[in-house]
């Protein structure tokens, strides 16, 4: 391959990946393709994309950003997955799809700088919760005490009305009230 060509295959993948801070790398030789296009299409219905890399001219290209980390799994066949909502979200998909295709090897990912390496690596990026799930429970714990607070509050309230309708009901039957001692 000419230096032209791979200048141009570089400036393509910078272009592709600028702004990606989070993405996984797998290898998909061996998929059949039935199972590669079921694979892609699901993929791209959930806005994530599959790019193959050539090995040499992704590191150039990483170089000084965010996927920089990843260069250290650049060897054999690769592709970069990236999009969709989260790359957790991403992680969890592959993760199931993994699950499925056998042949499918999940390399590694990196998530804000952070690389994990391996299969075990993107299946323990697949369990930390997305921004969405973490900002609940953010809102969750900050709410959780006023809940609390509005609980005991209103508690000692609740129990003496079941108490004063438990008598008025059984006023109202004709039964007669005893002192409980």
């Amino acid at each position: 391959m000419s230096k032209p060509i791979k200048n141009m295959i570089v400036a393509e993948y910078k272009r592709r990946f600028d702004g990606v801070d989070s993405a996984l790398i797998i290898d998909i030789r061996g998929i059949d393709a039935n199972e590669n296009n079921n694979l892609r299409v699901d993929l791209l219905d959930k806005n994530i994309h599959i790019t193959v890399l050539k090995n040499s001219l992704a590191k150039t290209a990483f170089e000084g950003t965010e996927l920089e980390s990843l260069c250290t799994s650049l060897s054999g066949p690769n592709a970069l997955v990236c999009g969709g909502d989260s790359v957790v979200d991403v992680a969890r998909t592959l993760v199931d799809w993994a699950k499925k295709i056998k042949q499918l090897e999940l390399k590694a990912a990196v998530l804000d700088g952070e690389l994990f390496e391996g299969a075990d690596g993107v299946k323990r990026l697949s369990d930390y919760p997305t921004k969405e799930e973490a900002q609940a429970k953010v809102v969750q714990l900050v709410l959780s005490p006023a809940g609390n607070l509005v609980k005991a509050a209103t508690s000692p309230g609740s129990n003496v009305l079941g108490i004063i309708k438990e008598i008025k009901t059984r006023l109202e039957e004709g039964n007669t009230i005893e002192k409980i001692s």
